[in-house]
């Protein structure tokens, strides 16, 4: 089966940064896009970047210009770099795989991670 692991949440002070990343794993013959979604205490989940297998990027206004989202070497990997963050930032952020294609299917499927914690707070 296919899995997502994220790694790199923390504890952080307001202004600091952190790098989150994820890993895909599995017989994985190709992704069209992976992004990162996060979830704050009470709020619905939201987007706050996405990649596309070709480099495209998109992302929420409110991160624009602090955040950048990149692929890895490895076409199965995809990392997220926070800088400038605020009290707001916080939240569990989540890895998403859109349009997994593995062996024995005639299509793609979506996939997420388990979540990593992220808290801005002095």
């Amino acid at each position: 089966q296919v899995q997502l692991v994220e790694s790199g949440g923390g504890l952080v002070q307001p202004g600091g940064s952190l790098r989150l990343s994820c890993a895909a794993s599995g017989s994985i013959q190709s992704i069209n896009g992976m992004g990162w979604y996060r979830q704050a205490p009470g709020k619905q989940r939201e987007l706050v970047a996405v990649i596309t297998s070709g480099g495209s990027t998109n992302y929420a206004d409110s991160v624009k210009g602090r955040f950048t989202i990149s692929r890895g070497n490895a076409k199965n990997t995809v990392y997220l770099q926070m800088n400038s963050l605020k009290p707001e930032d916080t939240g569990v952020y989540y890895c998403n795989a859109e349009g997994v294609v593995i062996p024995g299917k005639l299509w793609g499927s979506n996939y997420w991670g388990q979540g990593t914690q992220v808290t801005v707070s002095s």
